[in-house]
């Protein structure tokens, strides 16, 4: 394993020594590719997953249909008007007066059409104390809330002349409006303030600004083609604004990791002596290929999510496998022509007080300092690693226990935003004396003719029907379209924003009233589709692509590890590890957002349940970036094992070798989620948590005590490949590099170096 000659060979040392031997050309390549990937992407503009494309199932027929009828649904608003102490009642003159004022100030700007009147369409309460005038807002519904400014202006003077009563507004243009100047900046100055983080993490991890500049450029770059090639691709698969902000943190994470992995490579080897273009072919050879393997394991676990059927999820998956293909191919073809490049000037710009004794060590074994907690620490591990595999894994199943009672729903408004926002509580109070009013059911029925008598008669029985089945207290609404042939029933579902109770609602329109109902007229079709129905629809598709998608990500994850490092230990190790890993960061989300241990810490008390998609999500996303470390580290064990160390000694070099570098990634990585965090939306706070938590998770506990443990009690067996297997292809290096000397070393494209 340790002497003799051997080939230098692979696709990432070939690549870096290409790129060291054509410096510029290898960067005018990776400038003008990104030059052009914007501008091919901004010429042909992004086209974003349509309403109809969203889901399977009814909703998605339903959506169809109103796009191929040509109807433009407006946004439509409600303004609530009740009584304050519970005096008043909606038959009294005062109370009167203020329906008259609503409707006259609404008509006044101009801005809305259709205005009902509660005493006309008998939206009033049981109790007699409130009452909604209904209207849309006249335009696109998509713009509406750029719009609806003066009606909320109208509605609030209205208020001010009857203080004895609440006269508020909701509706999809004035909740578009409130979450757009609460939230929209909100959430933009996260995704901007991740780049200063991770540059001010770097600056202290590498104490001079070049050296801590090179990865933040490289990962901005990637992203900036990625984002224009998202814009040629969306016009074969739609994309959107989630996938967006998805691709920039997976893009930033992964292009930082790569770069850091690369430029702590090349600096540790100049650092024991070597010249920099020795330097630059070790680290090509080593961590180029880490990264190689770990990219392509990260872009198999992306490219899961397109097999969920979910428009956004494929959105989500392709754009990330995108970035993450950029980032990795970057890495090991113009990072190395800009270490090239610079040289020792790597160094410049040097942050007084970090790092003081961080110069450049000319002496031959000086470069690697150990990390002297790890040192500590894997002493330890090593010295008794059954103890250690025993309370480090009986640590992350007890985290992880919680998991298996978890809860996943689309979030009601009330639980993305709590009460921090008064059009919430508005929405509660609707919800209160209306029971499903402000988010009803919609019935789309397309028909022949929707004016048949046969059809009118199905209709009107089908709103009778949907009262006395108990699955609605009315009013049940029906709008017709009479060109389209299409009719609109709008049914306020018992149960209001409890969704399960709400479900049970659904359930007997979908399976009892529109069988006996709108079914028996031929010709008739008539999906419900609403929040409801599309909080149902999208768990019983996600939940049907549960199984396939974790099988071909763990199927193909485990190949790669197979084919990476020809050991079936290896591949099998790795698996269960990261399963620990996303099993442990599911246990945190239940414990903190659904039985609120710790909820105050984070801002998010009251919530109880998980966003249907997160669970899905963050198992691919940290599948496939838990593979960072994991190659990186094993890769490291790997290399020492070859050069002639026990097992245990190669472990114990390979994991505190890797430890500063690791622990960086882990930290920006960390920072980085950790602004998601904060955000108010709990849906961005929830995958924010989750993310941060598996990450640090992972990079301590699993790669610091519980890889090493393993690997420590497997000894030998850790290297074990079948004797069957051995006719898999190779795709392992074999690269000594401690043994390369400056004046023996040579080109990397096919000569043979000693080791």
């Amino acid at each position: 394993m340790g002497n003799g000659k051997t080939r230098v060979r692979g696709l990432a040392a070939r690549a870096g020594g290409w790129s060291a031997r054509h410096r510029w050309a290898a960067v005018g390549i990776w400038v003008l590719f990104v030059v052009l990937a914007m501008g091919l992407g901004s010429a042909a503009g992004r086209v974003d997953v349509k309403d109809s494309d969203q889901l399977k199932g009814e909703t998605h027929t339903a959506a169809k249909i109103i796009e191929d009828a040509g109807i433009e649904e407006p946004a439509s608003e409600t303004v609530l008007i009740q009584a304050k102490d519970g005096a008043l009642k909606a038959t009294d003159s005062e109370f009167r007066a203020a329906v008259t004022a609503v409707v006259g100030a609404v008509e006044g700007t101009g801005k809305v059409t259709d205005v009902t009147s509660p005493y006309d369409t008998q939206t009033i309460s049981k109790d007699g104390r409130s009452a909604l005038v209904q209207f849309d807002i006249r335009g696109d519904s998509d713009t509406a809330g750029e719009r609806v400014e003066p009606v909320l202006k109208a509605v609030e003077d209205v208020q001010k002349d009857h203080q004895s009563l609440r006269i508020e507004e909701i509706g999809g243009a004035s909740m578009m409006k409130t979450f757009d100047d609460a939230f929209g900046d909100d959430f933009q100055k996260a995704e901007y303030s991740a780049v200063p983080v991770a540059l001010g993490i770097l600056l202290i991890a590498f104490g001079a600004l070049v050296a801590a500049l090179l990865p933040v450029l490289l990962a901005v770059t990637a992203i900036m083609a990625t984002m224009g090639l998202m814009g040629i691709v969306s016009h074969v698969m739609p994309m959107s604004d989630t996938a967006n902000s998805v691709m920039l943190l997976v893009g930033l994470a992964v292009g930082v990791d790569y770069c850091l992995f690369y430029l702590r490579r090349e600096r540790e080897e100049r650092q024991a002596g070597r010249d920099a273009q020795t330097a630059l072919q070790i680290a090509a050879a080593t961590s180029g290929r880490a990264i190689i393997v770990s990219g392509v394991t990260v872009c198999v676990a992306m490219a899961g999510m397109l097999f969920t059927g979910l428009a956004e999820f494929e959105a989500m998956g392709l754009a990330s496998l995108m970035v993450v293909a950029v980032a990795m191919v970057g890495s090991v073809t113009v990072l190395p022509a800009l270490l090239s490049l610079l040289g020792e000037r790597v160094e410049k710009g040097k942050i007084p007080f970090l790092h003081p004794d961080s110069k450049l060590r000319r002496n031959r074994g000086q470069g690697n300092r150990e990390s002297r907690f790890w040192t500590a620490v894997l002493k330890g591990v090593l010295a008794r690693p059954v103890i250690s595999v025993v309370v480090a894994a009986g640590a992350l199943l007890a985290i992880a226990a919680p998991a298996v009672g978890m809860k996943t729903q689309n979030l009601t408004l009330d639980q993305e935003f709590g009460d921090s926002l008064p059009i919430v509580q508005t929405y509660n109070r609707v919800n209160e004396a209306f029971p499903g009013g402000s988010e009803p059911a919609e019935v789309v029925v397309k028909a022949n003719d929707i004016n048949a008598p046969e059809v009118k008669s199905a209709l009107a029985e089908f709103r009778d029907r949907a009262i006395s089945s108990g699955a609605s207290r009315g009013p049940v609404e029906i709008k017709l379209h009479d060109q389209q042939n299409v009719a609109f029933v709008y049914v306020p579902l018992v149960g209001g924003s409890d969704l399960d109770k709400a479900g049970t609602s659904l359930d007997k329109l979908r399976d009892d009233v529109r069988p006996a109902t709108l079914g028996k007229v031929d010709g008739v079709e008539a999906p419900i589709t609403g929040q409801v129905a599309g909080s149902k629809d999208f768990n019983d598709q996600l939940a049907g692509a549960v199984i396939p998608v974790f099988a071909f990500v763990v199927v193909f994850a485990f190949g790669l590890m197979l084919l990476s490092f020809r050991s079936l230990t290896i591949a099998i190790t790795s698996i269960v590890l990261n399963l620990l890993s996303v099993g442990a960061a599911y246990g945190i989300l239940v414990a903190v957002f659904q039985h609120g241990w710790g909820a105050s810490l984070v801002g998010a008390e009251g919530v109880g349940a998980i966003i249907t998609w997160l669970p899905l999500f963050l198992f691919v996303i940290l599948f496939g970036l838990s593979m960072d470390y994991h190659v990186f580290v094993v890769s490291r064990i790997r290399e020492a094992r070859m050069r002639g160390r026990s097992t245990k000694d190669a472990i114990q070099h390979g994991v505190v070798t890797t430890a500063g570098v690791v622990t960086s990634a882990a930290v920006i990585m960390v920072a980085v989620f950790a602004i998601f965090g904060t955000l108010s939306m709990q849906s961005m706070k929830q995958m924010g948590v989750g993310l941060a938590a598996a990450v640090l998770i992972d990079a301590t506990i699993i790669r610091g005590v519980l890889l090493p443990a393993v690997m420590a009690l497997l000894g030998e067996r850790n290297w074990y490949l079948p004797k069957w297997l051995n006719r898999l292809p190779d795709l392992t290096h074999d690269e000594a590099p401690e043994a390369v000397t400056r004046d023996k070393a040579r080109d990397d494209e096919g000569e043979r170096v000693p080791v």
